[in-house]
């Protein structure tokens, strides 16, 4: 059974107001046997990274290798932008070494609630997936539920926007963007809005879609 721990702290910074909350990296940044393209932070994966999407709407010329320099880039971006990474899964078991969140047993949530009073400053959280079975926004609802508190639904189009009322007086809202897993190309391609658009310009893609998404959010 392969332990699959996250290997990144939360970055958040104490002027933190959206924080983007996934699952785990995949098991090689765990392992750290990283590809050629990956960059050694939250995200890092080439073939399975939000930093495709954040440098096409922010035009920032970004690396996609394991330098200091690509790390650092991401930093300034995220300090910059007022935008934190904390994903709620602290570790997993797996018997296949994979990366679908499907395959993990064994879970281990981080305290997201804790991290959300220790920066009062956060206004927003960014899941990276929708409501599927061990995706981020599956897991928080579970880990709301510790607190006896929970999700209300504030627009039931993609991305799915809820709310919820922390400690009675401060609310957090939530937004469930389109994983950027390739995985999810296959969900997009049913979506409603994702066909009429494909329709209306047939070079429109699964990429494209993502990039109109975030843009309102990240």
């Amino acid at each position: 059974m392969f332990l699959h721990k996250h290997p990144y702290r939360p970055f958040i910074m104490d002027d933190t107001r959206r924080l983007i909350v996934g699952t785990l990296p995949p098991p090689r940044f765990t392992t750290g046997e990283l590809l050629e393209k990956d960059v050694d932070f939250c995200y890092g994966s080439y073939y399975n990274s939000l930093w495709l999407y954040i440098d096409k709407i922010h035009d920032l010329g970004l690396r996609y290798d394991n330098s200091q320099e690509a790390i650092d880039q991401r930093k300034s971006f995220l300090i910059t932008h007022q935008i934190g990474v904390c994903d709620i899964v602290e570790s997993a078991q797996r018997e296949k070494i994979d990366a679908s969140d499907l395959g993990m047993k064994n879970i281990e949530l981080r305290d997201l609630v804790g991290y959300l009073r220790k920066y009062p400053s956060i206004e927003t959280l960014l899941f990276i997936g929708g409501n599927s079975m061990n995706g981020p926004e599956y897991f928080f609802r579970r880990h709301l539920k510790q607190y006896n508190n929970s999700l209300e639904l504030i627009n039931g189009n993609t991305p799915r926007i809820h709310q919820f009322l922390l400690d009675g007086s401060r609310i957090i809202k939530t937004v469930s963007l389109t994983s950027s897993s390739g995985a999810a190309n296959r969900s997009i391609g049913s979506n409603k809005e994702y066909q009429r658009l494909k329709n209306e310009n047939p070079r429109f893609s699964t990429f494209d879609f993502r990039v109109r998404q975030y843009r309102e959010f990240i």
